[in-house]
């Protein structure tokens, strides 16, 4: 079975074609500058284990033409990997807030669609765009079963206690003001291979997805018990662009003293704020390079950025009653190794070590970074969000 993944954003889309008989990607790619003077598509198709890539530039008015392109990609003679759209009996959609409405993955109707569009105020840069990549997938693929995935799903096992606010009663009664949180998708998929390769169901885990987007989870047995992020993506850990947590105060002292509007505060702590304003750059490997030439300022920001990651793993350690591994994923999880010694530094209190030489000899889809007979496993596992949505499409389809 063919299972196409989509990730619609305001302008861009990003696909992925599975097979999920083998659960490898057949072709890959993206649709960028939507609805600008010229778009562009990068498309990569695996064959033999060989890749190929093709390149296009052409005005793309609007997702209907851009994904239309890409089915004619799939199905080329050249470089396609199907012969007909009607090959693809899933479309997979990557949609990121359901509320408290959606607890776990569906099959969209026009029901679930005027749903979706009522939880646009929670994710209005988000849920509009999903939208219209639902809406133009059901007219390119017509006999496809279109399906939608979460991003905040896997998080509505959070009990209670956890996430509300403390805030009066009204505002979650009537405006559904809560914990939401994010990257569901990523700490579903790892926590399945934390405690598949610790053989232990009950395993808690702590999951650590760090990206330009950044966010934390504590998951008991499989359940998600907390996580970093709140109604929206800005809280938590400190991140490329976001703030992370901060104290409230800071934001009446810059509208009531300083004079700042909501808007300019919301684009100081969504994009100006992070790495970004603490070292006025956003890819850490430029941050990790400064670091190593001992710039004081990258120094800081790390130190920061680490110490972050720790309280957070202190804090879930503490809710769930210990730990049994944390996992880091992502980008700069899979891929900082001075990150990853950083969190883990000074940690062995809890059972928290790190091995420089597993850390450099990495191998196989799940590797042990923790020194030997250490009482909490530190695993590198590499997160694939495309595929855990097409497990997911293709397990409602059973």
């Amino acid at each position: 079975m063919n299972i196409l993944v989509i990730n619609a954003g305001s302008s861009s889309i990003k696909y992925q074609l599975i097979d999920m008989n083998t659960e490898l990607p057949l072709s890959s790619g993206i649709v960028e500058r939507i609805g600008l003077e010229m778009g562009l598509i990068k498309h990569k198709t695996f064959v033999n284990g060989s890749e190929e890539k093709t390149v296009e530039e052409f005005p793309i008015p609007d997702h209907g033409v851009g994904l239309k392109r890409v089915a004619e990609l799939l199905t080329d003679k050249k470089v396609g990997v199907i012969s007909e759209p009607s090959e693809i009996q899933a479309v997979g959609h990557r949609l990121v807030h359901g509320g408290e409405t959606f607890t776990e993955t569906v099959e969209i109707t026009d029901e679930v669609k005027a749903k979706v569009k009522e939880l646009f105020p929670l994710a209005p840069l988000h849920n509009p765009a999903n939208l219209i990549g639902v809406e133009v997938a059901e007219k390119v693929f017509p006999n496809a079963k279109q399906v939608g995935v979460f991003d905040t799903a896997f998080h509505q096992s959070i009990p209670e206690k956890a996430f509300r606010y403390a805030l009066p009663e009204k505002f979650y009664s009537e405006l559904r003001i809560r914990k939401y949180g994010f990257h569901g998708t990523s700490h579903k998929f790892i926590s399945e291979k934390a405690i598949e390769y610790l053989g232990n169901p009950d395993a808690k885990i702590v999951t650590i997805h760090l990206g330009n987007g950044a966010s934390m989870a504590a998951v008991k047995g499989g359940v998600c018990v907390d996580t970093t992020m709140g109604m929206g993506p800005l809280s938590g850990l400190i991140m490329g662009t976001r703030s992370g947590d901060i104290d409230p105060a800071i934001i009446f002292y810059l509208a009531q003293q300083k004079g700042y509007s909501i808007d300019e505060i919301s684009d100081l702590l969504n994009k100006e704020s992070g790495m970004k304003g603490l070292t006025g750059l956003t890819d850490m490997r430029d941050v990790e390079k400064l670091q190593g030439e001992g710039d004081p300022v990258a120094v800081l920001a790390l130190e920061m950025y680490a110490y972050r990651v720790k309280q957070y793993i202190g804090s879930y350690a503490s809710a769930m009653n210990g730990v049994d591994a944390i996992v880091f994923t992502a980008g700069i999880g899979e891929n900082k190794t001075s990150v990853r010694e950083m969190v883990c530094e000074d940690m062995d209190y809890l059972g928290i070590t790190w091995d420089e030489e597993k850390d450099k000899n990495r191998n196989g889809d799940v590797h042990e970074i923790n020194v030997d007979g250490a009482k909490v496993k530190v695993l590198i596992i590499p997160t694939n969000e495309e595929l855990e949505i097409a497990k997911q499409s293709l397990a409602l389809m059973k």
